[in-house]
């Protein structure tokens, strides 16, 4: 069972990650040239806070969990599996450590680390929303 919950939730993080990666199409092809930096940043953070959210929402009835160390578990790992991923990613594309920690000092309206908590918590939110908890 707990090996079928841990699939389940790196399905789950997936879809996550795949609208992150379209979110971040979006806000620099759309609304960085026609909102500015700042604006965009903002904007997409929260836009893609509120898909995690969401995506914590419907997945919670198929991850069949409700105990809320389940649901913190979850929320760590996906973060874990985000932050592996995001450093991965950046240096791959030769991004030195600098430029990788600047998402983190909410300069020009980025709040990169809110989008990190929200990711944290979101198991536990959907639980709370579904009336759970």
């Amino acid at each position: 069972m707990l090996k079928s919950v841990a699939f389940k939730a790196l399905i789950t993080w997936g879809v996550i990650l795949f609208l992150a990666v379209a979110n971040g199409m979006l806000r620099e092809a759309v609304l960085m040239p026609r909102l500015g930096t700042p604006a965009a940043l903002l904007l997409s953070g929260s836009l893609l806070a509120a898909l995690i959210i969401a995506v914590a929402y419907l997945s919670l009835p198929w991850l069949q969990i409700r105990r809320p160390r389940q649901l913190w578990a979850i929320g760590l790992g996906w973060l874990a599996l985000t932050l592996v991923f995001e450093f991965a990613f950046g240096l791959w594309q030769g991004k030195s450590w600098p430029v990788l920690l600047e998402a983190y000092s909410f300069k020009d309206g980025n709040v990169w680390p809110v989008v990190l908590a929200v990711t944290a918590l979101a198991p536990y939110i959907a639980a709370r929303l579904r009336g759970g908890v």
